[in-house]
């Protein structure tokens, strides 16, 4: 099978594609079948719910919430993990809020990034993270916030803002293949 124009240049290539190859241009002047790019496809989905009225304040890291905790295995080192956090924060205060994979911060916001000014209104967060575990032990993922100077950090009390009772935060995990 020949053909005869793509993007206004002269093809024929006489020969097929082997399953899973793509035609592909080589350089500016050639062509030729490659195998297909791999890796990026999900492979798995984890999300943990929480609605209850939760609130803290603790300085330093505490976990949020119990519930938002993610526990997924890998099935390989070159995979990824895409962690998806969407929270309702209410704050009195200043306080900081992150994603830990088992004791590492992922997000890199426990370096002093990611703190905000608490007020009386209530706040929708998201975080996206990807992280490069290098692991097929079982990870725990998990949100956490900080309270600074004595503020008082609500998770899902919507109060403020919203009558109808709670707000849902979720915390996401899909494992995206890397090979």
């Amino acid at each position: 099978m020949a053909i005869k124009t793509l993007n206004n240049r002269a093809i024929n290539r006489s020969d097929t594609a082997a399953s899973g190859q793509l035609w592909t241009a080589t350089s500016a002047t050639a062509s030729d079948f490659q195998a297909a790019a791999a890796g990026g496809k999900v492979l798995q989905v984890i999300t943990a719910t929480d609605s209850t009225d939760r609130e803290h304040s603790t300085a330093g890291w505490t976990t949020a919430s119990n519930t938002l905790t993610v526990d997924i295995t890998p099935a390989s080192t070159s995979n990824k993990i895409l962690v998806l956090c969407s929270l309702n924060i209410n704050a009195a205060g200043d306080y900081g809020l992150t994603v830990f994979r088992d004791s590492t911060d992922i997000s890199g916001l426990s370096s002093g990034v990611g703190f905000f000014r608490g007020g009386s209104t209530s706040r929708a967060g998201t975080f996206v993270c990807l992280d490069s575990p290098s692991s097929t032990s079982e990870l725990t993922y998990q949100f956490k916030s900080y309270a600074i100077d004595s503020a008082v950090v609500r998770l899902n009390d919507d109060s403020a803002t919203w009558s109808g009772g709670d707000s849902l935060s979720t915390l996401t995990c899909l494992e995206i293949d890397g090979t």
